[in-house]
């Protein structure tokens, strides 16, 4: 949030919000598919501390520069694609993570659900009280902040204890082209992660312009951005309770088809709100959609792969998720430029609602191949 922050106080230019945003999260979707190939070859939690320890080193240069004054908007954006690139690593590590840390294959959704929620807790939380400290103190304060909290993950890393994931056989490119091979041949994946990309390359794009809505369309500063931020991760918050609730990938695929309706329809709600209130509930709505996709879909995506290509298709979900994300905030940010916030996410809005149409054609597959899917992989590993 102080990162989007700085750039639109210091240029005022909707386009450089999509293409800081853009330079963040690229690296996902050229990096992350080979780094899961990489992370599936090698000790995964010694390389979570050592690309944790990079994120942290990377937000107090942040925060120095800031601090002294030094910084200029091509250093911004380097940064944002710095720790993008980590980013490609760091978020299969911890996903793919977490199934050493629970006894039961069983237990995974919900293991993953839990996690989640506890993410989006942080989203709820962290928006309202940046924009707080954005107002009595500054950016740099922020990213500081930043990079302390690194140093706490990588504490928590080396303490906890769980079974260490099998290591993959063979050349980086043989083990890719592995995962590659399961997640096209394999219908149910295939169609979770077009999904993916269809959400995140249209709702997604709302973040890349809240900056834009906080200040000129409701007259606001950063803490009216961090409501904003904040009623989104409310939504996001209440979806993951939602998600830890259902009990079958059955229930897990409806309620990840619903969050791609509930996404179109709120992202159409926010392009049209000129009165605050109404745009909080329809941020309050588009977090959830858009939470109970993307963590409904990882669930899933995990529920159906082996325990050897778990790093791949994590890295294929991420990739996907974050990939597109950048692509659409980048294409949001410079029509936006052109035509206006409101316009550009009503327009995002209708594209959105047209795959919700082609989605429920399928939905019924999806249920019975997912279901499928996940007692073929059981009895593999057992």
């Amino acid at each position: 949030m102080a990162l989007a922050w700085l750039v639109y106080r210091l240029t005022g230019s909707a386009a450089l919000l999509g293409i800081t945003a853009f330079c963040g999260l690229i690296p996902q979707l050229l990096v992350g598919p080979l780094a899961g190939a990489w992370i599936d070859k090698h000790d995964k939690k010694k390389w979570l501390v050592g690309v944790q320890s990079l994120m942290a080193v990377q937000a107090f240069v942040l925060a120095g520069l800031c601090w002294m004054d030094m910084i200029g908007t091509g250093f911004i954006v380097l940064m944002a694609l710095i720790l993008g690139t980590l980013s490609s690593f760091d978020a299969p590590l911890r996903q793919s993570l977490i199934g050493s840390f629970v006894g039961s294959r069983h237990d995974l959704p919900n293991a993953l659900a839990l996690n989640a929620m506890l993410f989006n807790a942080g989203r709820f939380i962290g928006p309202p009280i940046a924009g707080l400290l954005l107002g009595l103190t500054s950016e740099a304060f922020c990213f500081a902040i930043n990079g302390f909290s690194f140093l706490a993950l990588i504490v928590a890393i080396l303490l906890v204890r769980g079974q260490p994931p099998l290591r993959a056989q063979g050349s980086v490119g043989q083990v890719f082209k592995e995962g590659v091979v399961f997640a096209w041949r394999t219908w149910v994946v295939r169609m979770l992660i077009i999904t993916l990309i269809a959400l995140n390359l249209t709702a997604s794009a709302y973040a890349v312009l809240l900056p834009v809505f906080a200040r000129d369309v409701f007259a606001g500063d950063a803490t009216t951005l961090g409501w904003l931020w904040g009623a989104a991760g409310c939504g996001a918050f209440a979806s993951t309770v939602f998600l830890a609730m259902r009990k079958s990938a059955s229930a897990v695929m409806s309620a990840v088809v619903a969050g791609v309706a509930i996404s179109a329809v709120s992202l159409l709600l926010f392009s049209l709100a000129t009165w605050l209130p109404l745009a909080l509930c329809a941020m309050v709505g588009l977090g959830f959609g858009i939470s109970v996709c993307n963590v409904g879909i990882n669930m899933l995506l995990q529920t159906a792969a082996p325990e050897a290509l778990r790093g791949r298709i994590v890295s294929f979900f991420t990739s996907a998720r974050f990939g597109f994300d950048a692509l659409g905030g980048l294409l949001a940010g410079f029509v936006a430029a052109g035509f206006g916030a409101g316009q550009t996410l009503f327009v995002e809005g209708c594209v959105l609602l047209v795959f919700v149409s082609f989605l429920i054609t399928r939905r019924q597959r999806l249920q019975k191949q997912i279901s499928v899917a996940g007692a073929m992989i059981d009895g593999r590993d057992n």
